[in-house]
């Protein structure tokens, strides 16, 4: 099989690029044009993957089929794994799919094409930490429902045990620990308010992160204003905090052993070390070393979101420093290979380099709470929103995503169906 266009992985990026691709460039004789593969049949948006965690968010309400996704706009859609790149003769292969007893149900496939996009993502680092492979992932949605499993069986023993306790242990305060505490709070509260007053129990949530605060990418002023966020709803912040081994009952730390009926991992980014195996140049942290125009070591192979290592150019930029993996970059990134490959397209090359533009950063503390900085000329450089306009522009990105995929009308529909759901279900999923 061949397409013009092949993109790899499903995520922010990769799903907003084939969309915008597919409406702009059709069919042509009777085919798509735009191969989208992505190991999942459905998306869901990463940075959401905590309320998934922690049941606040049910992933059969809110994942998008990417095969409907396709036939709306215009891209195809295959299921696999990216086994086997040859950037040179412009070939991939898929892994076999799997069954029960490891039963193949899909042979391996290879796919030529004339362009090639990898947005294949990153996962944790995990530091060599001894132990560190007990501890939970956020990294697919099956790594958050894997722990929302979990949490529901830690739920129930709680509540019938004599201590009537639950710990839980995230190591990493960057915004995925950060916003995995404040849901998991938000979870709990609903919980007690469905149980018997003999079966409540006490939830005690620590964040452990080694730098001397949290949120250490973002403005002091939003990691102070989130410290102090945390604390009032009970969750202990311990910093300066280096975890040295992961138990199955507890962290050790620097700072002497957190106990923790569940532990989650939430420190650190590094893409996966079989991108060494592709062909193409990376760094140290085995992400793809692409240039200004996200150009991977091998032409017509291009590279976006957490698996890129882009220069970060332009007057917020630093020499050196590379764009930050966020959905931002992602989603800005797929807006300009759009352009350039559409510009490809027509035996052209588009000249302007992309530069990484920082809106500023949100986070959710949970309920109608949120701190963040919104940039890009919002009231100066460093312009402070918080509490319930925070979490409402915190809210607002999860829908652009949406419309970049799905449109305006068919995303304020969805927002409301959702709306109407929580209203009706509650908030908690207890299944």
């Amino acid at each position: 099989m061949h397409y013009d266009i092949v993109i790899v992985g499903g995520g922010a990026g990769g799903l907003e690029l084939a969309a915008r691709l597919g409406r702009k460039l059709g069919r042509r004789a009777g085919k798509e044009r735009v191969l989208l593969v992505d190991r999942s049949s459905f998306h869901i948006w990463k940075p959401s993957l905590h309320e998934v965690a922690a049941g606040t968010l049910d992933t059969h309400q809110e994942g998008l089929s990417y095969s409907i996704l396709g036939r709306a706009n215009h891209f195809s859609f295959m299921l696999g794994e990216l086994g086997a790149l040859d950037p040179v003769a412009k070939r991939l292969t898929l892994k076999p799919i799997l069954g029960e007893a490891a039963k193949v149900l899909v042979p391996e496939r290879s796919v030529t094409f004339t362009w090639g996009v990898l947005a294949i993502g990153s996962g944790s680092n995990l530091f060599n930490t001894p132990g560190a492979e007990q501890a939970h992932l956020l990294e697919r949605t099956e790594d958050a429902e894997a722990f929302h499993t979990r949490l529901l069986a830690a739920f129930m023993k709680a509540s019938f045990s004599a201590e009537k306790i639950m710990s839980v242990a995230i190591v990493g305060g960057g915004a995925t620990g950060v916003e995995l505490s404040a849901e998991l709070i938000e979870a709990h509260h609903e919980l007690l308010d469905s149980l018997a007053a003999e079966q409540r129990f006490r939830l005690d949530i620590a964040i452990v992160e080694a730098a001397p605060r949290i949120l250490g990418g973002l403005p002091e002023k939003i990691s102070n204003q989130a410290t102090v966020a945390l604390e009032r709803k009970g969750v202990r912040v311990r910093t300066n905090a280096r975890v040295l081994a992961v138990h199955p009952d507890r962290l050790e730390t620097s700072q002497g052993d957190v106990p923790a009926d569940l532990i989650v991992w939430a420190a650190g980014v590094k893409a996966a070390p079989t991108n060494a195996d592709y062909g193409l140049e990376i760094n140290r942290t085995n992400q793809f070393v692409v240039n200004d125009r996200l150009e991977t070591s091998v032409p017509d192979i291009w590279a976006l979101g957490d698996c890129a290592a882009c220069p970060w150019i332009g007057k917020d930029g630093v020499e050196g420093r590379i764009v930050p993996a966020r959905a931002q970059a992602a989603h800005q990134q797929a807006s300009y290979l759009t352009k350039a490959l559409i510009a490809r397209l027509g035996q052209r090359r588009i000249e302007t380099p992309y530069v990484y533009k920082d809106f500023g950063s949100l986070v959710s503390l949970g309920d109608n709470k949120g701190v963040g900085s919104l940039m890009g000329g919002l009231g100066g450089p460093n312009f402070f929103v918080e509490g319930l306009i925070a979490k409402w522009a915190y809210i607002s990105l999860h829908l652009a995503h949406h419309r970049a995929i799905m449109g305006t009308s068919k995303t304020m529909v969805l927002a409301l169906a959702r709306l109407l759901q929580q209203r009706v279900a509650g908030r908690l999923k207890l299944h």
